[in-house]
């Protein structure tokens, strides 16, 4: 996926900022960073990237789940969960909207070379 246009959903900001850089650095832009449920909705109806790496906990409102379930009613665009949940009851909420995939906390350059 060389080229494409992601949206980092990651209320950590020095961690979407590192991640945001790696990914920049292997060629990919970057639309945005949002730090919670309601502002990752806005950015992705702005930019329409071709993924989006959603942190599965987010504070605010929603968390990471609801968020693209509510991108999912209107947009389908490719999903990766980052997480470094093992809390199966959540990990089996994650499964239900059928993500493109999942990065395990911390990254590492050879799991999201494969974007």
């Amino acid at each position: 996926m060389d080229d494409s246009k992601i949206l980092i959903v990651k209320d950590e900001y020095i961690v979407a900022t590192d991640l945001k850089q790696r990914l920049e650095d292997m060629g990919h832009e970057i639309v945005g960073i949002e730090g919670d449920g309601k502002s990752a909705i806005k950015k992705t109806v702005e930019t329409k990237p071709d993924l989006i790496l959603m942190d599965i906990t987010l504070k605010g409102e929603i968390d990471g789940i609801e968020t693209v379930q509510q991108i999912q009613e209107d947009y389908d665009i490719p999903f990766i969960y980052l997480s470094g949940s093992n809390n199966n009851t959540t990990l089996e909420r994650a499964r239900t909207t059928e993500p493109s995939g999942y990065i395990i906390k911390p990254f590492m350059d050879k799991g999201i070379k494969k974007l």
